[in-house]
């Protein structure tokens, strides 16, 4: 077997291990939810009979304890789910068939009344735990998804088990927080006092907490990323994410020796230190501007490079990026995500295809789902204000589609940008084939034939 056949085989089944395991997890889910409904139902039955009373236990807590692993709010939490979903027959239901998995059912029982469980089933769809709770925070039983929150201020609740020592040198922490503010802080103050202390204050959100040098070739495109010294390249999601949110440090000139022994060539690689994710490497106003004449400029490495001194400019400038921050409340906004940490700035009208620095083309992101969507993998259109999330097949964001599809979808986007496409050309064509609908079930190849037929090969910059 040759080479590339061996290569293409060993692809074929690490990516049939994943598809395996996706499956086996989600038929396990169901399978759980199922046995959670049942569960439910054989406690009320065991609490209603008194079955810990025949077997001489002091308590019910204490039987199911024994029996299950619960602790007694666990099992009075199931309990209460239980009781609610005799009242809910189409919550019970999605449970019982799996379309809601439990944690997400004892959200619901919340709220949701006979009159409203339907409408509350449709919201529930595709939202992790954290949205549903969310959604409810200041409902009371009865109101409906629309319904206005009522709750001005939510509090949450912290809780650490720790060895005496820990407790001890804790509590003198805090004392000594207390003391040194020569104020009275409750709990929530000198905790917050606490934390800002272990993080060492305020950051200038103008530029991120962590930079990354990438190098930016001004004729091939391509990228390289600094690693202790040496220039590795990488792939073209992680030069559109640095054109989203990066700072612009200057050019090199490199020193390239021709056959008589002297002269040199001009490059545009310019060197960007980032301020976001993963470097910087764009001209304020794009695409680099200047252009190199050397045969080798593809391979930084090949050469001397001498930078070109020249003001440091902010893709995003610093005080657009702080406004930005602030309204997406200094966390990433794809739903259900629990990030805040590391955030990049992305433009939704790409910057590199003439997307504007303008607070509806910005949103929050995190370095994970930065690079998902430059790699194919979700989709984000619409407006800072109405945005819309999906996966890459189109599907909502959340909602588990085929795998197969999801994964031809993602490794079309990749090699067509590869290929040097625009990554709005690219998802416009995919977006078109989703429509017509006769790939629902192709292969790989077949997507790639199809979008390369509606496709403009790309200009060359050569």
């Amino acid at each position: 077997m040759g080479t590339a056949k061996l290569a293409e085989v060993e692809q074929e089944q690490e990516t049939s291990a994943w598809m395996v395991a996706h499956q086996a997890l989600s038929r396990l889910a169901k399978e759980r939810a199922a046995a959670d409904a049942e569960e439910g139902r054989w406690l009320l039955a065991a609490l209603r009979s008194a079955t810990h009373v025949h077997l001489g236990f002091g308590s019910f807590s204490e039987y199911i304890e024994r029996s299950f692993g619960y602790k007694p709010r666990s099992t009075q939490e199931k309990l209460r789910v239980a009781e609610a979903l005799e009242q809910l027959p189409v919550l019970s239901e999605a449970l019982e068939q799996g379309e809601l998995h439990w944690s997400a059912v004892r959200e619901l029982t919340r709220v949701a009344v006979p009159e409203n469980e339907q409408e509350w089933l449709a919201v529930a769809h595709g939202k992790s735990v954290r949205q549903l709770e969310e959604l409810l925070a200041g409902k009371s039983p009865g109101d409906g998804p629309s319904s206005p929150q009522r709750a001005s201020e939510r509090r949450h609740v912290l809780r650490f088990e720790v060895a005496p020592e820990t407790f001890a040198l804790f509590r003198e922490a805090l004392t000594a927080l207390r003391r040194s503010t020569d104020s009275s802080l409750d709990d929530d103050a000198a905790l917050l006092a606490l934390a800002r202390l272990a993080l060492g204050g305020p950051r200038d959100e103008g530029r991120a907490s962590y930079q990354i040098a990438v190098t930016l070739c001004a004729e091939c495109g391509r990228g390289h990323q600094l690693a202790s010294g040496e220039l590795v390249p990488v792939g073209p999601e992680i030069v559109e994410m640095a054109r989203c949110d990066g700072q612009h440090i200057g050019c090199v000139t490199p020193r390239v020796a021709n056959d008589s022994g002297s002269g040199s060539a001009s490059m545009g690689s310019p060197v960007l230190d980032n301020g976001a994710h993963v470097g910087a490497n764009v001209h304020a106003e794009g695409d680099p501007v200047h252009t190199h004449t050397a045969t080798n400029v593809c391979n930084p490495s090949d050469h001397d490079q001498v930078p070109v001194l020249a003001r440091a400019k902010q893709t995003i400038p610093p005080a657009l990026r702080r406004s930005v921050l602030a309204r997406d409340h200094r966390r990433c906004r794809v739903p259900g995500c629990r990030n805040g940490n590391y955030l990049d700035v992305h433009h939704i009208e790409l910057r590199s295809e003439g997307g504007r620095n303008k607070a509806e083309n910005l949103i929050t992101l995190c370095g994970a789902h930065h690079r998902a969507l430059h790699r194919g993998a979700i989709v984000i259109e619409g407006t800072a204000t109405a945005v819309r999330f999906q996966q890459a097949d189109g599907s909502e964001y959340g909602r588990i589609g085929e795998p197969q599809a999801l994964e031809a979808q993602t490794k079309v986007f990749s090699a067509l940008r590869g290929l040097g496409f625009r990554e709005g050309a690219v998802r416009a064509v995919l977006a078109q084939l989703q429509g017509e609908g006769g790939l629902a079930r192709a292969t790989t190849e077949q997507w790639l034939r199809a979008a390369l037929a509606g496709l403009t090969p790309p200009r060359s910059r050569l």
